[in-house]
């Protein structure tokens, strides 16, 4: 056998091996060596030796390297659903139905309309088509085709702005907290656009608002274990109709009051190319062995036996400790160093002068981040997170305006909320972008990007309108 047919030979395997589970370092170093014992030097042949094991040392540097560091990760592009405006509910109409509703007693149809009063929303926001009827029924035909109208919605929106082929997806991951049905979300959209068959595919369900943040970090950990350049393709909703509530238990009829009809596909890639933004931390906080945390967004039934989601009085008090929890873990990553010394120092000097109870500091995040998309779960949970990060108003407009134009969307929200910041023309290249989403569990999820390539064109969901805001909510209310 020649040696370079064994070189050719150790290399094909060298091949294979690398792309299986089996370690980089490894492998590279047992071919290596089995390389160097095949070509032993000789007479008149040193040159060639010592270029080949500068290549051997060059191929095992950069196994390693490449073994140990983590892949950045990119987000290729993404797109928000759009409704139709046939799907529009003003408020007044929201609450008329209540009112002609057989269902609902009068102080819950009293309770309706002063929550919809302090929502903060317009009459510009959208529910299904299930919902505009006087007594909303349902079933499992229309949740599917309310499901089907937004994921294949957004999934066309984004494969039509990134023009990428659909073999190189490789990782599908949807998120439906509510309505989970047989077949899967995910195979309703392998089975529409004929994804490969190979494909690594996720179904997330019951992590309502922040279910988007999870679907992040668990395709960015997925794309770690992937060849370079692959692509994981992620579709966010809630179908509201299969989760409308139709008692008269006040905390269970929050859900039908506050959310609306929304979606989001985004696509992530281990390629910069034509990519628009870098994700740099995804940290996640889950309180759910605390019984309050865990029972505060809960599905169950009322004492009549009707299904909803019941939000207790404990959410905002939850929501804080989960909020806290989160800062700790993520504050190291994107404070810098300056208030990270602050903290410090305050924190040794309160345990140092107990007695004297001093307040502890609150580090500046708006020096961290030049945009921050907060959950939209309502207008107590934005303010309270503004007055307790010390917040401009102008870091939490891209908040207020999305509750207002379209209302809680779940896991979707923080998307509408970025599309907000692109329309206006807020994005520049180098920005840091922080993502805050909370959900049932109890969890607080957050994200970081920075901006690689701001938006050149002006679609979206809020193409038709941006030029009317932000608008004055004060006046409005």
């Amino acid at each position: 056998m020649s040696s370079r047919f064994s070189v050719k030979h150790f290399r094909m395997i060298y091949n294979r091996s690398a792309n299986t589970h089996v370690p980089r370092t490894v492998t590279t170093m047992a071919l290596a060596a089995g390389v160097l014992k095949i070509v032993a030097p000789q007479p008149g042949a040193i040159y060639p030796i010592h270029l080949l094991l500068a290549i051997v040392v060059l191929t095992i540097t950069t196994t390693i390297y490449l073994a140990l560091c983590r892949k950045t990760v990119y987000l290729v592009d993404y797109a928000c659903f759009r409704p139709s405006f046939n799907l529009r509910c003003p408020k007044a109409t929201f609450l008329e139905h209540a009112h002609l509703s057989s269902l609902l007693d009068d102080s819950t149809v009293n309770f309706i309309g002063t929550v919809l009063k302090r929502s903060e929303m317009s009459d510009e926001t959208y529910v299904p088509p299930v919902l505009h009827y006087i007594e909303p029924y349902c079933g499992l035909y229309d949740a599917r085709a309310e499901a089907e109208s937004i994921v294949f919605s957004v999934t066309d929106d984004l494969l039509a702005k990134t023009c990428i082929n659909r073999d190189a997806i490789g990782v599908l991951i949807t998120t439906s907290s509510i309505f989970c049905p047989i077949p899967s979300i995910a195979d309703m959209i392998v089975n529409r656009y004929k994804l490969r068959g190979d494909l690594c595919v996720m179904n997330l369900s019951g992590m309502a608002c922040s279910a988007s943040m999870t679907a992040v970090g668990l395709a960015s950990n997925m794309l770690q274990v992937m060849p370079w350049g692959s692509h994981a393709l992620i579709v966010s909703t809630e179908t509201t109709g299969p989760g409308h509530y139709q008692g008269n238990t006040r905390s269970m009829q929050l859900p039908n009051i506050l959310f609306r009809i929304g979606g989001v596909a985004k696509l992530l890639s281990t390629s910069r190319s034509k990519a628009r933004f870098q994700l740099a931390h995804v940290t996640r906080i889950i309180t759910a062995a605390n019984n309050s945390a865990y029972r505060c967004a809960y599905q169950e039934e009322d004492e009549k036996g009707i299904l909803g989601t019941r939000l207790t009085k404990d959410l905002m008090v939850v929501a804080g400790d989960a909020l806290k929890d989160n800062l700790t873990a993520s504050g190291p990553l994107v404070l810098p160093t300056a208030e990270l010394l602050k903290f410090f120092f305050f924190d040794i000097v309160g345990k140092v002068l107990y007695w004297r109870k001093i307040r502890p500091y609150i580090p500046n995040f708006c020096v961290a981040f030049e945009h921050i998309c907060i959950h939209v779960g309502g207008p107590a949970v934005i303010s309270s997170i503004q007055r307790g990060l010390n917040l401009s108003d102008k870091h939490v407009e891209p908040s207020r305006m999305t509750l207002y134009r379209f209302g809680n969307q779940s896991a979707a929200s923080v998307w509408y909320e970025l599309a907000y910041i692109d329309a206006k023309g807020l994005m520049k290249k180098g920005d840091r972008v922080w993502m805050i989403g909370f959900g049932a569990g109890y969890e607080c999820n957050t994200a970081t990007w920075v901006c690689i390539q701001p938006s050149s064109c002006a679609d979206g969901p809020w193409v038709d309108c941006i030029n009317c805001y932000p608008v004055d909510i004060s006046r409005k209310g």
